[in-house]
């Protein structure tokens, strides 16, 4: 008891292991900045404080538009204006319907319209709007192939591919995180927006990786590499004439994350304080996709997606664990396999892979190791530098944040962390992660 005679308030210590998932939480993953929402129709923002009884009371202006006196204690409250028109068009110019997703539904249903249009009115001519929808320029089965499967080749209409489904991914986004993933986090027991906000960005992430990475690991699994035979990278050269899933796959996540670069570069969402990092890295992912693409190197492409997209469904699942529970055992274990396989894939096999480039390089066949575009050929060998180059600056980054991440679970172990110490009740609206580890994920 204290002179005052009232009882001292002991501060509250979260665990050692807790506090460093606590501070793990708030690394940004690459691609998702802060998300600014777009409110459901009639969802309130929550809030813990309850209405004085001496609050003032409302009273809605003259219908007849002219002011009415206001009496002492009254509040004036004037009716909300109807949405104006034109705002879909609006939405059009400003960017705006990578945010809004009754606007990029909007597009969809009119490409989709013009498509079937197109389909039954003028069956007998080609569908220009089939090139936005499906993957374009088939070019046949291998003698080779008993299955006889078409192929697909590169294409300029790949470009119009894309654009498509940057709008699909925008709306997909939008009404996944507003629409299925806020009322799961209301139902788990999140209240303040700063935590919903986190929850949704990492679970949407989480359910992205998922579906991607399961979709790259099945790729794979259709082809030579499979599980990382790196010699088949080169023995095959070139994958000029790709399968269906293959190209779509790849196409895909070149969509996706062009439509994280724009939503960063155009600042349509609240930037974080690494947002320059997240940009570089953004351009760096689409360079380093773009060029596999071009230069007909997709299988060694999809084994360093399926590193990078299973090692970051862990990471953001690990996230939303430690927003959603306070049980220590259970982020435990969450923690510990996320560095397991984190491990083994950003690192082991990654280096499995600069391996491969460095020695395995010249198993490609000599015929076609030149530069003839009308062949699909580029392997010269200067392009053996140029390939291992970008993938060892990618490990770099990915041992630099490896190494901030064990030393923010040794601090954690030995009960040293320097960590964000705010409490529950406190304000969430800013960030607080280490500068450290906020830097290091600009990957």
């Amino acid at each position: 008891m204290s002179t005052s005679g009232r009882p001292q308030t002991r501060a509250r210590r979260s665990s050692s292991l807790q506090q460093a998932m606590n501070e793990i939480s708030n690394v940004p993953t690459p691609g998702h900045p802060e998300q600014l929402p777009t409110r459901p129709a009639g969802d309130e923002a929550d809030s813990e404080s309850t209405p004085s009884r001496s609050a003032p009371k409302k009273r809605r202006a003259s219908p007849s538009g002219r002011k009415r006196g206001v009496r002492p204690g009254e509040q004036e409250v004037v009716e909300e204006e109807p949405k104006r028109k034109g705002a879909f068009i609006r939405d059009l110019y400003t960017m705006q319907w990578m945010r809004e997703p009754a606007s990029s539904f909007k597009i969809i249903v009119i490409i989709l319209a013009c498509y079937f249009n197109w389909r039954f009115i003028t069956p007998q001519l080609p569908n220009p709007f089939e090139h936005l929808i499906f993957i374009s320029n088939p070019v046949g089965p291998r003698a080779d192939d008993p299955a006889g499967t078409v192929r697909y080749a590169k294409s300029y209409w790949d470009l119009a591919f894309l654009v498509f489904y940057v709008v699909v991914f925008s709306f997909t986004r939008q009404f996944i995180t507003e629409y299925i993933l806020r009322p799961l986090a209301k139902t788990l027991g999140l209240r303040k927006e700063a935590k919903i906000q986190r929850f949704l960005e990492q679970s949407y992430t989480c359910l992205y990786f998922t579906c991607f990475g399961s979709l790259g690991i099945w790729v794979m699994s259709q082809q030579k590499t499979w599980w990382y035979k790196t010699e088949h990278f080169w023995l095959e050269y070139p994958h000029w004439d790709m399968k269906p899933v293959v190209k779509t796959y790849y196409l895909l996540q070149f969509s996706y994350w062009l439509q994280q670069l724009l939503v960063l570069a155009l600042r349509l969402e609240k930037p974080r304080k690494d947002f320059k990092e997240l940009v570089a890295h953004h351009i760096v992912t689409l360079w380093l996709i773009g060029w596999s693409y071009g230069i007909n190197l997709t299988m060694i492409g999809n084994a360093i997606f399926v590193t990078m997209d299973v090692s970051d469904i862990f990471l953001a699942f690990a996230k939303c664990v430690n927003y959603v529970t306070s049980a220590e055992i259970f982020s435990t274990i969450v923690f510990g396999w996320f560095i397991i396989v984190w491990t083994y894939l950003r690192h082991w096999l990654n280096l499995k892979i600069l391996w491969s480039v460095w020695y395995e390089f010249d198993l490609i066949p000599i015929e076609n190791k030149r530069w003839w575009t009308p062949d699909g050929v580029w392997m010269v060998d200067w392009m053996k530098y140029q390939i291992f180059a970008p993938i060892l600056l990618l490990q770099l980054l990915n041992l630099f944040w490896y190494f901030l991440i064990w030393r923010i679970l040794i601090r954690a172990i030995r009960g040293n962390v320097l960590a964000d110490e705010r409490s529950e009740d406190e304000d969430e609206g800013e960030d607080a992660p280490a500068e450290s580890v906020e830097a290091a994920k600009a990957e």
